[in-house]
């Protein structure tokens, strides 16, 4: 291969649209605008969602739901990767050490996913009653 041989692939060019060139271009005359109104006219155009007057769909529907802001401050970890984490003292810090949740992660809670089979002492971190359940099996315990 050399930089002289060297060529697009196929189909990646095309030929650009020349409008307003005369009737045996194809596009001649309005151009592919199609016959008067705002969009046939020079500078003639509208904000998106604009609807000509009428009421706009995104204003027609109903506001729904909620998305709480505080969310991306909590965290959850599963039972198979507090196992797998080997530590017996488990807090925030230790867990963001770890790289298991993220830095700016508040709220700590242990979900019951997967199994746990060492002792673990939870500090400032939370559980659901199954994970808590499965904790205190082993022998562990929530502080």
């Amino acid at each position: 291969m050399n930089l002289n041989n060297i060529k697009p692939g196929q189909g990646a060019k095309h030929a650009k649209r020349r409008v307003g060139r005369g009737i045996g271009s194809g596009l001649g005359k309005t151009a592919g605008r199609g016959h008067k109104g705002q969009k046939s006219r020079a500078g003639g155009f509208h904000k998106v969602g604009f609807e000509g007057g009428q009421m706009p769909l995104q204003r027609r529907l109903p506001k729904r739901g909620f998305k709480s802001a505080s969310l991306k401050f909590n965290a959850e970890i599963s039972l198979k990767d507090l196992d797998l984490l080997g530590v017996d003292e488990v807090d925030v810090l230790t867990l963001k050490q770890a790289g298991l949740v993220p830095q700016r992660a508040k709220v700590v809670k242990v979900i019951k996913s997967g199994e746990i089979a060492r002792k673990v002492v939870l500090k400032g971190v939370g559980a659901t009653a199954g994970a808590r359940v499965a904790i205190e099996a082993v022998g562990g315990s929530l502080a």
